[in-house]
């Protein structure tokens, strides 16, 4: 198959792709027509079906597989497909892997690695509320390990939050060589927990999209409280420990225009949030520069408010 991201404006399309989302729309002139996010593992694109009556488009809805046949073109700076015709497929003419984003890293390695740093662990509270998680949990580590970081911002494929959380984890740990007043212990916890709650905030994949819970608290919230559940379940934790590791959650956004309920009051809670920060914008800017192959400018993004393009010292 051909990929979505190896398109470019005048290839004509005619390949299997998924349904990710399908709204009907009408034009200025009252004309309907349908807006259609196609995508594969690599990415999505839209998709315009300007004659959704006609005969060659069969009826499909999201999530489903669907045979495309269209051109492709540009749309203020964007690649869209006009769809020409499309067929719903059966089981058996696809493989659902060539669909899904993965992360390009080894998700049984980067889980095992995970659990070294929780091995590493010498406060006893800490490391028996994280086996919690990552030992015992058995429905816990499976979603852990299937789950995005986000919807679309940055680590939004399988295997996305893990590799989301090794990342900070690391990160984390190099801070606490470089400035030993940092509490190792909980620093490290807390990293591996931040972001517990987007395994509750989004739905699993292909939907990957927002949760009533998601919607209505959010993965800071989220994940605090399921912090708190394992937290319970550790006899002894002592309440400041748990009050100063639920903190370093909540902050973890470090402002409070970011979403965090709480600013960062402990050297460790704003060594997280740091970290959390360069995971997220660098993840960005690396994805942004792989969905390209330009080598000029490539415009503004909303993100780092700026004009942005790739280096160009050779290596």
């Amino acid at each position: 198959m051909k990929y979505l991201k190896d398109y470019r404006e005048g290839d004509r399309v005619y390949d299997i792709y998924l349904c990710k989302h399908k709204q009907s729309a009408v034009t200025k002139n009252g004309k309907p027509y349908d807006n259609v996010i196609l995508q594969d593992k690599t990415g999505t694109m839209d998709a315009k079906i300007w004659d959704p009556n006609s005969a060659g488009i069969a009826d499909f809805d999201v999530f489903d597989y669907i045979e495309v046949y269209g051109d492709v073109n540009s749309f203020q700076g964007a690649l869209q497909i006009s769809v020409k015709r499309i067929r719903r497929c059966e089981e058996g003419e696809y493989n659902p892997a060539d669909y899904l984003p993965v992360s390009g890293k080894n998700i049984d390695e980067m889980y095992k690695e995970l659990l070294d740093y929780v091995g590493s662990i010498k406060n006893p509270y800490l490391r028996g509320m994280l086996e919690e998680f990552f030992v015992h949990d058995e429905e816990f580590i499976k979603v852990f390990k299937n789950s995005s970081a986000a919807k679309s911002i940055h680590h939004g494929f399988v295997g996305g939050l893990l590799e989301h959380t090794l990342s900070v984890v690391k990160l984390c740990d190099y801070y606490c060589k470089a400035y030993p007043v940092l509490k190792r212990d909980l620093l490290l916890a807390a990293a591996m927990c931040h972001d517990l709650g987007k395994t509750r905030e989004l739905s699993c994949f292909p939907e990957n999209d927002y949760t009533d819970d998601g919607q209505l608290l959010g993965h800071i919230i989220i994940g605090t409280e399921m912090a708190a559940e394992k937290i319970r379940l550790v006899p002894g934790f002592p309440p400041v420990l748990a009050a100063e590791l639920k903190h370093c959650i909540l902050a973890h956004h470090g402002e409070l225009e970011y979403g965090s309920p709480k600013k960062p009051a402990l050297m460790e809670a704003l060594a997280l949030s740091m970290a959390d920060n360069t995971d997220a914008k660098l993840e960005t800017f690396t994805e942004i520069l792989g969905s390209t192959k330009e080598n000029g400018w490539l415009g503004y993004n909303r993100l780092f408010e700026s004009n942005i393009r790739k280096s160009r010292l050779e290596e």
